[in-house]
């Protein structure tokens, strides 16, 4: 009898599926609690075609599509950060099926700094645009699955990860083990909190099943973005030439000088900070996306 207390509880394996949007080389994810069909969506993709400034929602529908051929119940719309590279689609989930959005606390510093770029006079840096701001170490449940929030800054301010049972959904921290990690030059990032923010993940189970926000395909392998704990140990690039915080900042600043930013951060971020809603329409009925000139004048041109 004593060995049957003595167990372990037993570690929730949330059903993950990845759905790769090629445009941005970004991964959405919809994450469901096997016991009792509930799930959630995570870093949902708004379609957006650069040159035309037309707005698709056929990556995001595609995922609605395989919730409601399994049977399941949405519950939440997570984002872990407010993205550079792609429109969050968060708002048109929400419109769409009345579920609660969510994402990490912090959020309400990075729409503060944005704010200001844009020039957003009357814009509510405050958070209000979601449902749920989480705060680090802050517990909530995807069905009977537990989900831990983990407070990851580095890339961005505001960065979190999600620890769904055996499952961590770490965005822009850690890629694929041969694509290395994430910039962290962008405004509120710091290479030194990445690494910092990297060890806490690495600190996590060694079998812990580890899905990233973006794969870019090195080698033109075919897209991939599950790994665990232990193969991101033996097996980072990046890591493999960096074993300490001071070489690690080293190398990303270094290589951080080098990148030209995204190609639609500064079209993505005055969206992602208002909860992935587009500006309202103008008197002409048109909505505009602003593009302040000379940002960032250091940048390297791509």
């Amino acid at each position: 009898m004593f060995g049957i207390f003595s167990r372990k509880p037993q570690v929730v394996k949330p059903i993950v599926q990845g759905f790769y949007e090629r445009i941005t080389s970004s991964v959405q994810y919809v994450v469901a609690d096997p016991e009792t069909k509930r799930c959630a969506i995570i870093d949902p993709v708004l379609d957006f075609e650069e040159k035309s400034g037309s707005i698709g929602t056929r990556s995001v529908d595609t995922m609605l599509t395989h919730i409601n051929a399994r049977g399941y119940a949405l519950e939440w719309i997570l984002d872990t950060h407010p993205h550079a590279d792609h429109l969050s689609a968060a708002a048109y989930l929400k419109d769409k099926t009345g579920v609660p959005t969510g994402i990490g606390a912090k959020v309400i510093e990075v729409q503060k700094l944005w704010k200001e770029l844009y020039n957003l006079t009357d814009f509510p840096a405050d958070g209000s645009q979601w449902d749920r701001l989480f705060a680090d170490g802050e517990t909530f449940t995807i069905g009977n699955c537990p989900v831990q929030v983990m407070h990851a800054p580095g890339h961005t301010l505001a960065s979190i990860t999600y620890v769904a049972g055996d499952a961590a959904f770490i965005h822009d921290t850690l890629f694929m083990p041969d694509g290395g990690t994430a910039r962290a030059d962008f405004p509120g990032g710091d290479a030194g909190e990445l690494w910092r923010s990297i060890q806490r993940i690495l600190a996590l189970p060694s079998k812990t099943r580890l899905f990233t926000g973006h794969d870019y395909t090195p080698s033109s392998r075919i897209p991939a973005w599950e790994s665990t704990v232990g193969e991101q140990k033996a097996k980072n690039v990046h890591l493999r030439k960096a074993s300490t915080e001071a070489e690690y900042v080293a190398m990303r600043n270094a290589r951080d000088k080098t990148l030209p930013l995204p190609n639609l951060m500064l079209l993505a971020l005055q969206v992602n900070i208002n909860g992935g809603r587009l500006p309202e329409p103008e008197s002409n009925g048109r909505r505009y996306l602003k593009v302040p000139v000379d940002a960032f004048p250091g940048a390297a041109w791509g």
